[in-house]
């Protein structure tokens, strides 16, 4: 018997013909580049170094566009966007030792974020590898050490014939959920010796599916079709998986309150009736949570900052779907349900029985209205006048990166991503310097459209020399930064602490002067006129920068009492 799997395509007269006669002038860099051609990738980012210039002189023999930045670990926030923008596996070429480690920090959001960055390092020649200490430049004992605790999985190549198969299993690895970035890393010399391997012309790496257990989603339907008061919380997987709609179907056949963490923006539409929009940060929406009977978990692990840092104690039966193992029953005991967030959906979609409550969205409304009058007790009129202008003035369709900064914190509770895959920011490992960068790897994913990136002075201070990348490529890129001479919410955090702030306050540029140096225009704004020259900036094509000089607050927090 003749199984699918036992299939082989042979090869047609021509294409062994060409596989018997590579062209000329061919090293190992091209077989990684014709490898990541071969899987589809079209885009590239990074930074050349001494050890990857194989793979760098190989480019100029291949169809795929690179995208220089000038930081390794903005090229690798750069790849995190295009990776979220577009879904497909951004390569990331770096080189050995210090290159490859500033792209840590990148690396590590990117893994918070489950967003799929296929990185390839070079590393010292061969005759170097095996821990001794023989002095080469930017030589480490074990380079892949210091990625192991970071990205999902590491991958070694140590003669060219590995090459190919290696990166299919890393583009695999990074694409089977949950998305990841993935390390693989291959000799200097290796990259540079010529090569007589054939041509790469095709590749195989459909990732792995991850389908629920059919008795979990059998229990699971059975709690929420005869729940009293359903709740659901939507977090990045819901994104990730492409679920928003299955989510929206799913919550309306139980009539049941959806609100979504930071990661899961957008993921449920926000003016729905049942929307809880993403108000988790909020004593009100916390308790409206517990009091749940059946609490459905999606795509999030209920971390530090989807759980109202860790003060949400759930009273009832938690149902938690989650693609990442190591989630699953992290900080609740749950019904947990280790797959995919679409598949799982789709499954319960299947399997419940339709609901009827005509009271959830007047319980919605109550508990939207607790939250406004809280804010609005507080006097941060210019708080929500700003944030306001930003959404006014940003199209509905174009994508925003915001940075760790209080305008971000704002945006978190309360902004309207208008959709699911529109607003990301740097939550998953709290990285300064993410928005730029970010945002230039989304325009580079979809031109089509032009894109905020968000930050504050300190954040835009990491990641000022992306304005050379930003004009090298002229990227459709606005950036908006807030500028309150320092680290805004550390003098905040530190002030409440302790009385005062220290080490907090920046010397820092004329920020409009500095972006038109690099040929860049930059205005100034103000609260007042900041809708108008924003929305003039991002309906201008290629990069601006609006500086808006304005000392923001963030809202009480409501973790440190129940009050």
């Amino acid at each position: 018997m003749t199984h699918d799997h036992d299939l082989v395509l042979r090869p047609t007269p021509a294409q062994t013909e060409a596989a018997l006669n590579p062209p000329p002038g061919r090293n190992g860099g091209d077989l990684v580049v014709e490898t990541l051609a071969g899987l589809g990738a079209t885009t590239v980012f990074g930074l050349p170094g001494q050890h990857a210039l194989g793979m760098f002189d190989a480019l100029r023999r291949s169809d795929l566009r690179y995208i220089g930045l000038r930081v390794e670990n903005n090229a690798g926030f750069a790849a995190d966007a295009y990776g979220r923008i577009t879904g497909e596996a951004a390569p990331l070429l770096l080189s050995t030792g210090p290159g490859a480690l500033t792209s840590l920090a990148a690396l590590q959001e990117a893994a918070a974020a489950s967003a799929p960055v296929l990185a390839i390092s070079s590393q010292i020649p061969s005759a170097g590898l095996g821990g001794g200490r023989h002095g080469y430049l930017h030589e480490l004992p074990d380079q892949a050490a210091s990625f192991r605790g970071v990205v999902k999985s590491v991958h070694g190549v140590r003669t060219q014939s590995q090459i190919p198969s290696a990166i299919e299993a890393a583009w695999k690895s990074a694409l089977s959920a949950p998305h990841g970035p993935v390390w693989v890393e291959i000799p200097q010399d290796v990259l540079l010796a010529p090569t007589a391997i054939p041509v790469v012309t095709g590749g195989d790496a459909f990732p792995e599916e991850l389908p629920p257990r059919p008795e979990l989603t059998a229990v699971a339907a059975h709690l929420l079709s005869r729940a009293e008061r359903p709740a659901i919380i939507a977090g990045g997987g819901v994104v990730r998986a492409d679920a928003s709609g299955k989510l929206k179907q799913l919550a309306e056949l139980l009539q049941a309150p959806v609100v979504t963490t930071p990661g899961g923006k957008g993921a449920f539409p926000w003016k729905h009736p049942l929307s809880l929009q993403s108000w988790i940060e909020d004593r009100h929406t916390t308790d409206f949570l517990q009091d749940a009977d059946v609490l459905l978990v999606v795509g999030s692990g209920l971390g530090e900052l989807s759980s109202n840092y860790h003060t949400f104690k759930p009273r009832g039966r938690v149902i938690q779907i989650e693609a990442d193992l190591g989630k699953l029953e992290s900080n609740h005991p749950a019904l947990g349900i280790h797959a995919d967030a679409r598949l799982a959906l789709q499954a319960l979609l299947e399997t419940v029985s339709e609901r009827t409550d005509p009271d959830a969205p007047q319980r919605v409304r109550e508990v939207l209205g607790k939250v406004a009058e809280r804010i609005a007790s507080q006097e941060l009129t210019l708080e929500q006048d700003v944030l306001a202008s930003v959404r006014r003035a940003l199209p509905a369709d174009s994508p925003s990166f915001w940075d760790m900064t209080i305008l971000a914190y704002w945006a978190w509770s309360a902004f309207d991503a208008k959709g699911p895959n529109h607003m990301h920011s740097a939550q998953g490992a709290g990285g300064l310097g993410y928005g730029f960068p970010a945002a230039l790897g989304a325009a580079a994913a979809d031109p089509t459209r032009p894109v905020l990136a968000v930050s504050g002075d300190g954040g835009a201070l990491y990641s000022i020399a992306e304005l050379a990348t930003a004009r090298q490529y002229d990227l459709d890129v606005t950036w908006l930064i807030v500028d309150d001479g320092g680290y805004g919410i550390l003098r905040e955090y530190m002030s409440d602490a302790f009385g005062e702030a220290t080490a907090t306050e920046l010397t820092r540029p004329d920020y409009v002067a500095l972006a038109e140096s690099f040929g860049v225009p930059g205005v100034r704004t103000t609260p007042q006129t900041l809708e108008q020259d924003l929305a003039k900036a991002l309906g201008s094509p290629g990069p601006s920068v609006v500086l808006l000089p304005a000392v923001l607050r963030m809202f009480a927090p409501t973790h440190l009492s129940s009050d």
